[in-house]
């Protein structure tokens, strides 16, 4: 499945409730031809919410793979509910969350040296600022969008995911406690110190200094 992965994906989200029925009715069936079809409409999606979770390409395939095989063994349980992109966008996230869980080998960094500092005042200590890029101006840089994915994935893991689940890959805060197993409370929390910590390592850019 791995090549199915790579390009050429059908535009998942033209698909039709009617279409989308027949194809999963047909892969419920054993049509591969089905089955194949299927991993080229939403296996583009899946690899980008994989590479980008995991980090790294080769793992995302892996992760892709591995959410295949759990969607094709699990099809019979989808009731359609949601959509079957939003299915298999959680199930690739859960593959995913399982993948980061076994490769854990040591305790995290904490978050607090990249959060913002402040004197006994209670007032922020930061560098003067110079020139101010306009958010269009971000926003428009490909090369200053690849650099906040990369600030994102500087940060502490159990913080990093929930940016990525709650800000890139659009979950609820529900959605999300639910599956990292915690509160919606310590979602929340994380969520803001991860935030602040990333506005930190982002501000130099909107300074216009060097990255």
């Amino acid at each position: 499945m791995r090549s199915a992965t790579d390009g050429g994906s059908e535009a998942a989200g033209a698909v039709s409730d009617a279409d989308e029925a027949a194809l999963i009715a047909d892969v419920r069936a054993g049509d591969e031809r089905a089955a194949a079809r299927l991993v080229r409409r939403y296996g583009a999606r899946m690899l980008a919410t994989a590479t980008r979770l995991l980090g790294d390409a080769a793992l995302g395939e892996d992760c892709v793979q591995e959410a295949f095989v759990a969607a094709f063994k699990n099809l019979h349980r989808f009731e359609g509910r949601s959509s079957l992109a939003t299915w298999l966008h959680r199930v690739t996230v859960n593959t995913g969350l399982m993948k980061l869980r076994s490769m854990r080998r040591k305790a995290e960094e904490p978050i607090d040296d990249l959060l913002p500092v402040f004197d006994e005042n209670g007032c922020r200590i930061e560098a003067t600022w110079s020139t101010l890029r306009s958010a269009d101006d971000v926003v428009a840089d490909r090369q200053i969008r690849d650099l906040v994915l990369a600030k994102i994935a500087a940060l502490p893991e159990s913080y990093r995911i929930v940016v990525m689940l709650r800000d890139i890959e659009e979950m609820d805060t529900r959605e999300v406690a639910e599956l990292l197993q915690i509160s919606e409370g310590a979602v929340k929390v994380r969520l803001h110190r991860a935030r602040a910590a990333l506005k930190a390592l982002l501000e130099p850019v909107l300074r216009g200094e060097a990255p």
